[in-house]
């Protein structure tokens, strides 16, 4: 009787529906399929210096994933799902470091991925939840008579008198490390929402900046077409101008000849006079 006692009951975690037609949570994502996700998502994920990744960086992730595991059209991917299946591993990630941390390294995760989802994301989830341990058990206080884990207390706690055993502690522990849990994806949401936003901050910064570049150029082409419109009007003024001198210059030529031409009519009309009247005095 003793020996049944101090083994800690442990809930048993619900199995997955295995009817077919059921859609599970997982999206029926296999160990390799992840593992490629996981890679393509890593590579892209340390280029953008751990910064978000944009629709066209999750296109590359899908077409990644599909080009190993989309033979068949049902196993296709699309970005919308490698995103999820992301957040979901983030997630599963984030309660396994919440386990582990609150064993203070007495327990370690058979996990396959968190080794690698912990060298990508391990030390944004420490910088960003630093200490969260001595905050969480204080709300709980209050309702921890309430547990559905009272009838197996006083047990626990008599096979601890006995033997020295802690089944209570490790009940307390699980309480613990549930609800560091919950806290722990909490603070990532309110975190990721935050980055989300100042992305979008940053988004509409860029935006604004293009726009004047935009506006900056259609003022110089506008200038531009002004300033040719300009030196156009002024080359057709110079060439009509032009015009103008070469045919005034040719009237001028013109009344010169024309001046020239009676001036010499004028002369022999003269001599022929003075010829007429030296002959007629010659003349009895």
């Amino acid at each position: 009787m003793d020996d049944v006692t101090e083994t800690p009951i442990t809930p048993t975690p619900p199995s997955r529906p295995s009817h077919p037609s059921l859609p599970s949570r997982e999206d029926c994502w296999s160990e390799e399929a992840s593992s490629t996700l996981i890679d393509a998502w890593g590579d892209r994920y340390l280029e953008l210096n751990r910064g978000n990744l944009r629709q066209k960086h999750w296109q590359e992730v899908a077409e990644a994933v599909n080009a190993r595991h989309g033979h068949v059209k049902k196993a296709r991917r699309t970005d919308v799902q490698c995103k999820n299946r992301i957040d979901t591993l983030k997630k599963k990630y984030k309660v396994e470091k919440a386990r582990v941390s609150a064993s203070d390294g007495t327990l370690t995760s058979n996990w396959p991925f968190f080794s690698r989802l912990d060298a990508l994301i391990g030390s944004t989830v420490s910088a960003k939840n630093p200490s969260p341990p001595l905050a969480v058990p204080l709300p709980y206080r209050k309702t921890m008579p309430a547990l559905p884990v009272a009838s197996p207390v006083p047990v626990a706690v008599r096979s601890a008198k006995r033997k020295r055993s802690s089944p209570a502690v490790a009940v307390d522990d699980s309480f613990f490390r549930r609800n560091y849990s919950a806290v722990a994806a909490a603070a990532a949401a309110v975190t990721e929402n935050s980055e989300s936003s100042r992305s979008s901050s940053e988004s509409r910064h860029r935006d604004v900046e293009v726009d004047g570049f935009r506006q900056l150029a259609q003022a110089i082409v506008r200038f531009g077409e002004v300033y040719e419109k300009v030196e156009g009007a002024k080359q057709r003024q110079m060439i009509e101008l032009e015009k103008q001198r070469v045919q005034f210059a040719k009237d001028l030529e013109f009344q010169r000849m024309q001046l020239f031409m009676d001036t010499q009519v004028q002369l022999q009309k003269i001599k022929r006079a003075k010829k007429a009247a030296a002959a007629g005095e010659r003349t009895p």
